[in-house]
């Protein structure tokens, strides 16, 4: 121990532990934003500090007064800014993965005739919603909703979306690889510089992306497009190859495994 610089004598076996875990969750929690526009308003508030400080040190004190009013609820800011994000990283808490009791070749045949069902649908000409659930649970959707506890099968998907249908209005909910749910209303997006072209059905779906990791599917009628909603993005275009590709790297991604 005396060999070591006077800095690194002082450090308990405590603080090394304390700093490991203040470092994870750091990182946690970049890896949650990541892409997200949460991130640009991060680097934004950290601009906003940079100069807090600056202006201390060269003695510009009114900046420095201003700043410092501003910045002196900043708990309370960030938590109504993040507020989705916070909900989304709390969530990730109690983990509850939609494929981990399935097999790769299960959880295709399942992405399979989920996505039958969805091109189908844009090639006729009809709506609707298909959600997936990942790890966030989405409980209280299903509740609002029908309940099905059905082998997802591509016919039946389709013949819910058929218009005049009781539930054809509302979303599909996958749950572990099973249609739990029809007919469930989901929270429309709030932001504000959306496609004049998004209407309600892709309103919701953006919405449930926002607030949940959930994969959702929405299929519109008008441009017989199928897109696919997740984190807070769209993914458009894509053939059902694509897709099907797309959301097999994104579950697998969200187990954290090769299989």
């Amino acid at each position: 121990m005396e060999h070591l610089p006077p800095i690194l004598q002082h450090i308990r076996w405590q603080d090394a532990v304390d700093f490991l875990i203040i470092f994870y969750l750091i990182y946690r929690a970049l890896l949650l934003i990541k892409g997200t526009r949460a991130i640009q308003m991060l680097t934004g508030f950290g601009i906003v500090i940079v100069i807090f400080l600056l202006s201390k040190n060269f003695g510009f004190y009114t900046l420095y007064v201003l700043l410092k009013e501003l910045l002196s609820p900043l708990v309370i800011i960030i938590i109504i800014i993040f507020q989705d994000d916070i909900r989304r990283a709390l969530a990730h808490v109690g983990k509850n993965p939609f494929f981990s009791g399935l097999s790769k070749i299960e959880d295709i045949h399942v992405i399979d005739e989920i996505l039958k069902a969805a091109f189908t649908m844009a090639e006729r000409r009809l709506g609707g919603i298909i959600v997936i659930e990942r790890e966030t649970g989405l409980k209280n959707f299903i509740e609002e909703g029908v309940k099905l506890d059905a082998k997802v099968d591509s016919d039946l998907l389709f013949s819910i979306f058929l218009p005049y249908g009781p539930i054809h209005d509302g979303a599909v909910i996958i749950q572990g690889g099973r249609m739990t749910a029809g007919g469930c209303f989901l929270p429309s997006s709030q932001a504000t510089n959306l496609p004049k072209q998004y209407g309600s059905r892709h309103r919701a779906a953006l919405g449930l992306s926002e607030q949940t990791d959930a994969l959702v599917i929405a299929i519109s009628e008008e441009t017989s497009e199928v897109s696919l909603f997740f984190e807070g993005k769209v993914k458009k275009g894509l053939d059902q190859y694509e897709m099907s590709k797309l959301i097999l790297e994104l579950l697998e991604k969200n187990l954290g495994v090769e299989r």
